[in-house]
């Protein structure tokens, strides 16, 4: 597959499309956020350093995702939380902090690719179970491809999402978390299960990734309650008209 290598330094960037190469995989490199707007469209997935000279990594993150589809990775020496949390919301799909071991960065592009990939039949293409349709426990009805709860409209299979008969955009991965969701409404979801089947890597647990694409949904759709928290264990569709009772949920 062709990689985007989007990296200024020199050392980090032979060492990576070595590695790359070693795995059966061209890059192209670039070290200009220009030269990666210009050339993303030809990527399968793209490296993307947030140190660039001539514009704010965040920033070329978020006009990469306004034009391709293609998996992203951040992979950058910024380890703050707050730099973290902009990144997944901007629309990375993994974040990698340097220093790192470049066998589990190796991983890391394997699953993204492998959980973005809709001819691999995993939770990142289509949600593998369909809901109930009778739906007893009465978060939203089913018609075999779209859930609906309250005023939301959920489409499996043409993956969108409508508020109150509007169109709202959700990154690639928020929708993945809401459609695992929707597609078992009945369900309550543990954090390992969605990190398992979303990222493919339970240990994510200990990270804020999840979080910060639930809170994604809430803030984009504009329903807090569309997303059900219960605390201590994980996430449920909801109602997006009214908080939960009774489980501490929120």
């Amino acid at each position: 597959m062709h990689a985007l290598l989007v990296e200024d330094d020199d050392r980090m960037a032979r060492a990576l499309g070595t590695a790359l190469a070693q795995r059966g995989h061209t890059v192209r490199r670039v070290g200009r956020a220009l030269d990666a707007l210009r050339h993303v469209h030809e990527a399968g997935f793209v490296l993307l350093d947030l140190g660039l000279p001539d514009l704010d990594g965040l920033e070329l993150l978020r006009r990469l995702r306004a034009v391709c589809d293609a998996p992203l990775i951040v992979v950058t020496a910024r380890c703050e939380e707050r730099d973290i949390v902009q990144g997944l919301r901007a629309g990375a799909d993994d974040y990698v902090v340097k220093p790192f071991r470049m066998a589990e960065l190796m991983a890391r592009i394997d699953t993204v690719r492998r959980r973005t990939d809709p001819r691999s039949g995993r939770a990142g293409a289509h949600p593998a179970h369909p809901a109930d349709p009778a739906d007893p426990g009465g978060a939203g009805g089913f018609d075999g491809r779209t859930v609906r709860t309250g005023d939301v409209e959920v489409d499996l299979a043409g993956r969108t999402v409508r508020v109150a008969g509007v169109d709202v955009r959700l990154t690639r991965r928020e929708f993945d978390v809401l459609a695992f969701l929707a597609a078992r409404p009945d369900e309550v979801h543990s954090r390992e299960v969605i990190l398992d089947r979303i990222w493919g890597d339970v240990f994510l647990a200990a990270s804020r990734s999840l979080d910060v694409h639930v809170a994604g949904i809430r803030a984009k759709t504009g329903r807090s309650h569309l997303v059900r928290t219960v605390r201590g264990f994980g996430y449920q569709l909801g109602s997006p008209t009214a908080p939960a009772q009774g489980d501490g949920a929120r």
